[in-house]
């Protein structure tokens, strides 16, 4: 009786200091790591968000953006592998909060080319501080465009450029590296400490979060795009470009210092939890939580085993696992279904603010606003499609991946159409456009006497609705501005007619005619990312079930592994090469190639959009494969269930098998 009193005593005092220490408590690790991974998040999604506004800022290609926007995965499927070994050997959250004090920095980190470099410099009709300088037409003046035309060309500026992308690449492999411990350890460190019961409740709302921030991530930057880039540095005053102006670069850098603040304030809680803490026990279900332990038993004693390996031994034991997981023929065509949507989803984040911004003329601001509003919440819901559905009525492996060969199949009759939604580039005279008085490329009759360089760039769309790289090309010699300093238009244009008129021109650029085909665009992309979505947990399920129960957290790495190394890390770059394929004008500076100015159009939809089919199509293709095979091992074990059950069947079967007539 004493002893029961005193255990009592003992159990409310334990609840008693659990409710008075928040560490102690697994739904309070729950909600610190949902924000550390939103926060997390919100980097990476940011940097996609912005990859555009950085190539122009910086002079960089398609390609080369690419690379960066892939590089943090390099340090991060370097170090992956290791975190399956030390699992649970080391102070988990400690070393959470550790990763996220790395995540931090390279978010400070990829803010700091702005601080490092000089305002952001461009062509102008306007002189200002920072330029004397003018790209109007002037016969008179010999050597007017000198300055212009070399601005920013010194051993400096040359060397500031391979700054910028060694900081920016050291970032990106830094927010590899920082994120490597983050999810895996507290995952497990859930599953670990959490109750059978809400343990999936618990990894469900981490999961749904990982969807979320690249949405956040993309509003965020949707946010800070709108502010010009030198904010900072000049008054509004001295700013003579609207953000919907092709030389408009928003703040980039201003969210990376929001994002990186919040990842360093998530960080903190976690240096405060217990390496080891009481296991969570949901209110009246104990009975239940002893059965869910013995059916887990097993996996858990496996998982044991692996702890218990030396760091040579399991070295050692990895590539048997793998050898053995990849010869499974339905584990090996499932991450390639996998490897071929992540390829997809990899070109479609990381430039499709960019392609919506060519093809409808958007601005940066709203092309993210689309991305971060319309298709990452439609993925969201194409995902919690899937589980529901396969909740709803408890598949076999076979309906699983039917419901993945459906959901591909029908992404790819919404996906086939968005091929033909898009319009040419506009009319760029010298560019695009050619006209009976053209001498050379870019160089009219008409404006031989301006001299205009070829590096000018400052676009104005004519009178005519043909566009001009810049008031020089288009021979005119007056500018009229308004009372707070911008450009209302340019006359006196000799390169534009209008029914025998000299002909006027606006500041910035034509547009593609294009917008009344953004909305059905919109509508069948974000249909398509849900279609496509509704395979994620059904392919999941299909590779948790088809392998052997003491390979399973092995297989799971092995995927994600493989994920990283054959769609993540060279899908930007892939995406990014094609694009830059596409380019008919590229800007230069001091002599080498930077970014694109003018895109054809039809080969960037083409080229873009096909690269995605051509994923989802082999997607498509491998789930098929997939389904062939499993419904082939039903029937086999459908046969040998009859066969076994008529003991007649099985001894006809077996002599006729020995009777020499019955082969062919």
């Amino acid at each position: 009786m004493t002893s029961t009193a005193t255990k009592s005593s003992y159990s409310d005092r334990s609840r008693k200091t659990l409710c008075r220490n928040p560490f102690l408590s697994i739904k309070f690790f729950v909600f610190c790591h949902g924000l550390l991974q939103l926060s997390q998040l919100l980097v990476s999604g940011y940097l996609k968000s912005s990859i555009s506004t950085i190539e122009r800022r910086y002079g960089l290609s398609s390609q080369t953006s690419g690379l960066l926007a892939s590089f943090n995965e390099v340090g991060n499927t370097l170090l992956i592998v290791f975190v399956s070994y030390f699992g649970s050997r080391v102070h988990r959250p400690r070393f959470i909060g550790c990763g996220a004090i790395l995540v931090s920095l390279a978010g400070f980190l990829m803010s700091l080319p702005h601080f490092i470099t000089g305002p952001y410099e461009y062509d102008r009709s306007v002189a200002s501080m920072f330029s004397n300088t003018t790209d109007l037409c002037q016969p008179g003046v010999p050597g007017s465009w000198g300055n212009l035309s070399n601005a920013g060309c010194t051993p400096h500026a040359a060397r500031e450029n391979h700054e910028v992308l060694l900081v920016l690449f050291t970032a990106q492999a830094l927010l590899g590296v920082g994120g490597v411990p983050i999810q895996p350890f507290g995952i497990s460190y859930i599953d670990d400490f959490a109750s059978e019961r809400n343990s999936p409740l618990y990894l469900g709302i981490l999961f749904s979060v990982t969807v979320i921030g690249p949405g956040v991530g993309f509003m965020l930057g949707s946010a800070m795009l709108r502010f010009y880039v030198d904010i900072d540095k000049v008054t509004g005053d001295e700013v003579q470009l609207m953000n919907k102006d092709p030389r408009w670069v928003g703040a980039w850098w201003l969210g990376f210092l929001v994002a990186a603040s919040l990842v360093a304030l998530s960080a903190m809680p976690y240096f405060f939890f217990p390496r080891e803490m009481p296991k969570e026990v949901a209110s009246g279900k104990e009975n239940d939580s002893k059965k869910s332990e013995d059916v887990l038993s097993q996996l858990r004693s496996s998982s044991e085993r692996m702890q218990n390996l030396s760091l040579t031994q399991f070295i050692k034991h990895f590539p048997l696992v793998l050898l053995r997981n990849l010869r499974h023929p339905v584990y090996l065509l499932v991450v390639l279904a996998q490897v071929n949507l992540s390829a997809m989803v990899a070109g479609l984040a990381t430039f499709m603010g960019k392609f919506l911004e060519r093809q409808f003329s958007l601005t940066a601001s709203l092309a993210n606003m689309i991305i971060g509003a319309v298709n990452i919440p439609g993925a969201m819901v194409g995902i919690i499609v899937g589980g529901a559905i396969l909740k709803r009525f408890q598949m076999s492996l076979r309906q699983c991946s039917a419901i993945c060969v459906l959901g591909m199949f029908l992404c790819l009759l919404m996906a086939f159409p968005l091929l033909f939604l898009g319009c040419p580039t506009q009319k760029v005279a010298g560019i695009t456009y050619s006209e009976s008085s053209e001498v050379g490329h870019h160089t009219l009759e008409c404006n031989l006497q301006c001299n205009c360089p070829e590096k000018a760039y400052n676009p104005i769309c004519g009178s005519n609705a043909i566009e001009y790289i810049s008031p020089c090309s288009a021979g005119c010699r007056v500018i009229n501005i308004d009372a707070d300093n911008s450009v209302l238009n340019y006359t006196n244009c000799s390169c534009i007619s209008k029914n025998g008129l000299v002909g006027f021109a606006k500041p910035g650029t034509c547009g593609t005619d294009c917008f009344h085909l953004f909305l059905p665009f919109v509508v069948l992309s974000c249909l398509a990312g849900i279609l496509a979505s509704t395979s994620h947990t059904p392919s999941f399920m299909l590779i948790l079930r088809s392998i052997h129960p003491e390979d399973k957290s092995f297989a799971v790495g092995i995927q994600f592994m493989l994920l990283r190394v054959l769609a993540w890390m060279p899908g930007p770059v892939l995406y990014g090469s094609a694009i830059d394929t596409t380019c008919i004008l590229w800007e230069k500076k001091c002599d080498r190639r930077a970014a694109c100015r003018y895109y054809d159009n039809n080969l960037f939809r083409q080229r873009y959009l096909g690269l995605q089919f051509f994923f989802e199509v082999g997607a498509f293709l491998c789930f098929v494969t997939v389904y062939v095979i499993l419904r082939r091992q039903e029937r086999e074990a459908s046969n040998a269930a009859e066969t076994k059950a008529d003991p007649e069947k099985e001894k006809l079967a077996g002599n006729s098998r020995k009777s020499p007539e019955s082969k062919v």
